[in-house]
């Protein structure tokens, strides 16, 4: 017979351990993200201005994009899934991210000197994308420890509060950004480099810290909440392969979508036929998306645990599709920061609801190697996308045929809308099928 004493101080203990652990990813999510904000803001901008062209600048995202994804499909996810690594990854890729960002200054730096901007530019592409493929065993690190201290009743509460603080780092790094980048010069000089290798070492210290305070909790009272419920996950998704395959379809055509503007907007809003900011005013707009991002990490948590993953997904998939249309009717800085908080709005619900959902889909002994698939997926957001359909498109319209810059722009804007709502009506198909399997 149980004794009720002592399941209780069970469940505190491992409540108390639970939040010990969070408040410590907790504050590595903030970091990173803050770590984001200061070093991605601006240098779509910086490169663009080294290399002059939209599509260059989009190789970026691409290549890092194609590293990572090799990194944790064909290595990392396996290494974490057989050997159980998940913070020992973080720690080692934060810690070789520290020391190459320093090493892509110096090149890049040589080269400018030496009077060749593109060349510089292309460094800093190549160089980053290099790292990206050590750098990728902290995404599949986090994604597959995030899961396993996490249940099916928690987990998208979880994974909300983390992006509210991850919002929240961001938006605190934009700022930051605002005042760092100075035309280009932040970069130059190597200060904004900088500020992000002591941001890195600080993380990797604060995940070893981690690492050893999660080996202790599960030698004594720490019980893994994802094995007490790992029975109660969706049996009929799990066993069915090809629902996650055409989830990961979905995604990859709605991230397609969502972020072939990406690049293209940044651009935009500072085009003097376009919004004309400067870059403080930039860095308004992008607070505002983070602003935006911050409350639905939040309220969105709570709901796709309470009314369901799909639900939130398609609200998200909503305003992802409407905000586009309405980039080009913002007439000032104010009206574009409204609308372009309710696009971080839209992605960071929809990145909850997806996150949790592939956590529930995923049964343990593949988590390393499939949230490798997702995390490729999303990484299309990095510049795939751009350099795919939005860079291609305006500078096919702009060059080739003699269309105003900004009317480009807002051309791909439109078949970005379009894009989305295709992946909508895909994923629309996907949970249909999922219905039907739980019948």
């Amino acid at each position: 017979m149980s004794n009720p004493t002592k399941n209780t101080d069970t469940k505190s203990s491992n409540a108390g351990s639970f939040r010990r652990i969070f408040l410590n990813l907790s504050v590595f999510q903030f970091l990173t993200f803050l770590r984001r904000g200061v070093f991605y803001t601006f240098m779509i901008n910086y490169l663009y201005k080294l290399m002059q062209t939209v599509t260059s600048t989009a190789t970026l995202g691409t290549f890092n994009m194609i590293a990572s994804a090799l990194g944790q499909n064909l290595l990392w996810g396996k290494v974490s899934d057989r050997q159980k690594l998940r913070t020992r990854l973080i720690v080692t890729g934060e810690t070789i991210a520290a020391f190459a960002y320093l090493i892509v200054f110096l090149v890049h730096s040589l080269i400018i000197r030496a009077g060749n901007n593109f060349a510089a530019g292309l460094t800093i592409i190549i160089g980053l994308s290099i790292l990206e493929f050590f750098w990728s065993m902290s995404d599949v690190g986090w994604a597959s420890l995030l899961t396993d201290i996490t249940t099916l009743e928690i987990r998208g509460k979880t994974v909300g509060t983390l992006n509210f603080i991850a919002s929240l780092g961001r938006m605190v790094g934009i700022i930051f950004a605002g005042f760092l980048y100075n035309d280009g010069a932040g970069f130059q000089n190597g200060t904004i480099f900088f500020i992000v290798t002591a941001l890195l070492l600080t993380g990797a210290a604060i995940m070893t810290f981690t690492s050893r305070r999660i080996r202790v909790e599960s030698a004594s009272s720490y019980v893994r909440p994802a094995q007490e419920t790992e029975t109660r996950t969706d049996n009929h998704i799990r066993e069915n392969g090809r629902a996650y395959w055409w989830f990961l379809a979905c995604l990859v055509v709605i991230v397609l979508g969502t972020a072939s503007v990406n690049q293209i907007f940044l651009l935009y809003i500072s085009l003097p036929a376009g919004l004309n900011a400067g870059d403080p005013e930039m860095s308004l707009i992008l607070t505002a998306w983070t602003i935006g991002g911050m409350f639905a990490s939040l309220a969105a948590g709570g709901l796709v645990d309470r009314i369901g993953r799909m639900k939130v997904i398609f609200a998200a998939l909503g305003l992802a599709i409407a905000t586009p249309l309405l980039y080009g009717l913002a007439s000032d800085v104010p009206t574009m920061a409204l609308v372009y908080g309710v696009n971080g709005v839209a992605f960071w619900s929809f990145q909850t609801g997806t996150f949790a959902l592939a956590g529930d889909m995923i049964p343990e002994h593949k988590r390393g190697r499939l949230f490798g698939r997702y995390n490729t997926a999303i990484a299309l957001s990095w510049g795939p996308a751009g350099i795919l359909i939005g860079g291609p498109l305006a500078d096919l319209q702009y060059r080739a045929f003699g269309v105003p810059l900004h009317v480009a722009f807002l051309n791909a804007f439109y078949t970005s809308s379009i894009i989305v709502a295709l992946g909508t009506v895909f994923f629309a198909l996907f949970a249909v099928r999922v219905a039907r399997k739980r019948v």
